[in-house]
């Protein structure tokens, strides 16, 4: 029986595949299993999956034939997973030496739908730890109360797949699936579902993941249109969360968060392409226009005065008129 299944997209990551896949050979075991799901690689990737599919025990290597983004591919994984438990883990980071068995009996001791964990993030020579947002420690607790308060970073803000595992009746439930196609903030429809629909989880003080930022060929460097996604990925949490039966209370929560990440890519816009920029103001003025507009006040009223000034001042934007270019 399989016990863990760990769910690895690769795309064009043959600088990093192999510190990432001896992680996993160190964490290996009789009752797991590893799905390296190859994004249609352009590089040395796929021939560096060949041989760790040979080496790893456990190691079952999927190819798509296109690339879907990691999203999609990550369906991939928990489509053809056996585990009673499923966890994920990113190309391009690694994990340390039996992080994977301390995470699985972390979660079978606490007999709850999915536990989350810290980790450490890695640039360069710099390493920074990061935290669940949540306390007590070890302890079982509502998802949904995690999600709040609005002003606060709580647990729907630490969005990483790869920190934590889940159990399978999630999958059963249709609660584990990210959807297709985003290419950018896939993880954040997926946390929101996670914790306004399934009914247990704990965070843990397990260290053993690592994230490496800043490589050059991940979505989150890269200034062209597919950074854009974030914006279908929060239009698809306000519409959940619109429909939830505890809409008044959670949209403040996703507005603010919302208006955050907008203001955040305004920030950074010259690292976009000049057409992707305009284009990033355009359609978030209308998302801001989208907004309740009573709770988008009292969101802009919470936070720092230059992001509001710079959210107010785009939500005056004009709309362009019908048929006219963003």
């Amino acid at each position: 029986m399989v016990k863990l299944s760990v769910i690895v997209p690769f795309y064009n990551v043959q600088q990093f595949a192999p510190d990432t896949l001896r992680s996993l050979h160190s964490n290996a075991r009789d009752d797991f299993e590893f799905l390296l799901v190859d994004d249609c690689s352009t590089d040395e990737t796929p021939g560096i999956l060949d041989r760790a599919a040979q080496d790893i025990p456990g190691a079952i290597l999927l190819r798509h034939e296109k690339n879907g983004g990691l999203a999609t591919a990550r369906n991939t994984g928990i489509d053809a997973a056996r585990g009673k438990y499923l966890t994920f883990l990113d190309g391009d980071d690694w994990l340390a030496p039996g992080h994977l068995p301390q995470l699985l009996a972390s979660v079978e001791e606490l007999g709850c739908d999915f536990v989350r964990t810290d980790h450490v993030q890695c640039q360069a020579r710099a390493r920074t730890l990061h935290r669940v947002p949540v306390a007590p420690r070890g302890v079982v607790l509502s998802p949904r109360d995690a999600i709040l308060p609005a002003h606060r970073s709580t647990s729907v803000d630490y969005p990483y797949a790869w920190a934590g595992v889940y159990h399978r009746r999630l999958v059963d439930r249709g609660l584990l699936h990210f959807t297709d196609g985003l290419r950018t903030a896939e993880d954040r429809p997926w946390i929101w579902k996670l914790h306004r629909k399934a009914e247990t989880f704990a965070a843990v003080g397990l260290l053993g993941v690592f994230y490496r930022r800043g490589v050059a060929s991940s979505l989150t460097q890269i200034g062209d249109v597919r950074q854009l996604d974030f914006l279908r990925a929060f239009d698809q949490v306000m519409a959940e969360t619109a429909r939830d039966r505890s809409a008044e209370e959670l949209l403040p929560k996703a507005v603010r968060t919302y208006c955050a990440i907008i203001a955040h890519h305004l920030g950074s816009i010259e690292r976009f392409e000049p057409p992707v920029a305009r284009k990033l103001k355009s359609m978030s003025a209308v998302a801001l226009r989208r907004m309740p507009q009573d709770v988008l006040d009292e969101a802009l009223d919470s936070m720092d005065a230059q992001r509001a000034t710079r959210l107010r001042r785009l939500r005056r934007r004009p709309a362009p008129a019908a048929g006219a270019s963003a």
